[in-house]
């Protein structure tokens, strides 16, 4: 899992499959934070892409750099505690401006049974899950 925390740190933006009823849905993310041992992503309570994942938390997500890219399938378990949503926020400063633990709209999500594949022009693809 650090593995692929890493790549996606490096890549800097990832974007993020979701489903809409039946139509795919698509946008860039930049968030990703290791807290007690899962991977996590964040959003706005008050985003269609929070919506979608409570409706279907099923999720994609895919991130290129340097010839490499990475896709990690699994569900997205919502985690509610301040903890979670504090660790996140401390990670990523920048955005205490638009959240706040205690504001009722950040989110925290932490992946469940993920896949995870990194994959390349020149080797094999690899597959790790968590």
């Amino acid at each position: 899992m650090k593995r692929v925390y890493d790549f996606l740190k490096q890549a800097e933006t990832y974007y993020l499959a979701t489903v809409d009823g039946n139509k795919p849905r698509v946008r860039p993310f930049g968030t990703v934070n290791i807290f007690e041992g899962k991977l996590y992503i964040q959003t706005g309570k008050i985003k269609s892409v929070s919506k979608q994942i409570i409706e279907n938390p099923n999720v994609e997500i895919c991130a290129f750099k340097d010839g490499r890219w990475l896709r990690v399938a699994g569900e997205l378990v919502l985690d509610d505690r301040f903890e979670a949503k504090k660790s996140m926020l401390d990670a990523y400063p920048e955005l205490r401006g638009m959240y706040d633990e205690n504001d009722g709209n950040t989110e925290v999500f932490y992946f469940k049974n993920a896949v995870a594949t990194f994959y390349s022009f020149t080797s094999a693809p690899e597959t790790v899950e968590f």
